[in-house]
């Protein structure tokens, strides 16, 4: 019997318009009442999960940042935390600053930005759609780099965005000559679905996220798992992108969601016949557990 199971959020589960169908969440609670945990495991901010995680009834344990940080739902606190120095950040910075690129600073509990593009966008339009208490909190802020500097903020992850591929990779080139960081390899376009009205348009941009170095998913949930003295074999992890790879490959049974980043699929024991869009996950889930 599987222990846990570590599921993404963005491609995975939730659909393309952020939310969680109503099937989802209750095989989900089927699930849990079975007595397989539910763990998700996102790279957005820690009240952004926290808000989904009482959704789907999870109760124990989230991963947020890409692996940044543990949370413990029971005792409401942090239990493992690796976040990105001021220092380096501020390096980050400059060198997207000087470049004029887009960036996003993901904090413990909000995203910075200095306008709506990209990601950003669609988190903003995604709250659109939610009650207060469960939006993601987006702070636009005209100079980042000072705001950093006069605040002692925990830095889960860097984002950085350009719908242009030459000057994404001039930039990633610049990048990954700064030391002590990870730099998520993406090799595909990003594309989310926003909705303008009645009309569904398409975002689509290149980008990176950058973390501390040897800081992912993987090494978070393997902290977790050691602390609970559950075997990895008794773990499923469920995901679609670069930055699920290595929880997936290492995982006792990894799951890739239809359609998915082929680096992610290789690497994959098992790959849905439904995406994300089709309660992937639910029915994924249905027929393993």
């Amino acid at each position: 019997m599987y222990k846990m199971a570590f599921i993404d959020l963005d491609g995975t589960l939730l659909n393309k318009y952020g939310t969680i169908e109503q099937e989802t969440k209750e095989t989900l609670k089927e699930i849990m009442e079975k007595g397989t945990d539910i763990v998700i495991a996102s790279g957005r901010p820690l009240d952004a999960i926290k808000q989904i995680a009482k959704e789907i009834g999870s109760k124990n344990y989230f991963i947020a940042g890409n692996g940044s940080i543990i949370y413990d739902l029971q005792k409401d606190e942090i239990i493992y935390k690796e976040t990105i120095k001021k220092e380096k950040v501020l390096e980050i910075i400059k060198i997207c600053n000087e470049n004029n690129i887009y960036y996003n600073i993901y904090t413990k509990n909000e995203i910075l930005s200095s306008e709506l593009k990209y990601n950003v966008l669609y988190y903003y339009k995604e709250n659109q759609k939610k009650e207060e208490r469960n939006k993601t909190k987006i702070n636009i802020v005209q100079d980042i780099y000072k705001y950093i500097e006069e605040k002692d903020e925990d830095i889960l992850k860097i984002t950085v965005c350009d719908e242009n591929k030459l000057i994404f990779e001039s930039i990633l080139r610049k990048l990954k000559q700064v030391k002590g960081i990870e730099i998520l390899e993406v090799s595909h376009m990003s594309k989310k679905i926003i909705k303008n009205g009645t009309e569904e348009v398409e975002i689509s941009y290149y980008y990176t996220e950058i973390m501390l170095k040897d800081t992912d998913k993987w090494k978070a949930i393997q902290y977790l798992i050691n602390k609970l003295s559950i075997k990895k074999e008794e773990i499923i992890a469920i995901g679609d992108n670069s930055n699920d790879k290595k929880m997936i490959e290492n995982a006792g049974l990894g799951i890739v969601m239809k359609g998915s980043a082929k680096e992610v699929i290789e690497v994959a024991d098992y790959e849905t016949e439904y995406s994300n869009h089709e309660n992937g996950v639910a029915r994924t889930l249905k027929k393993i557990i």
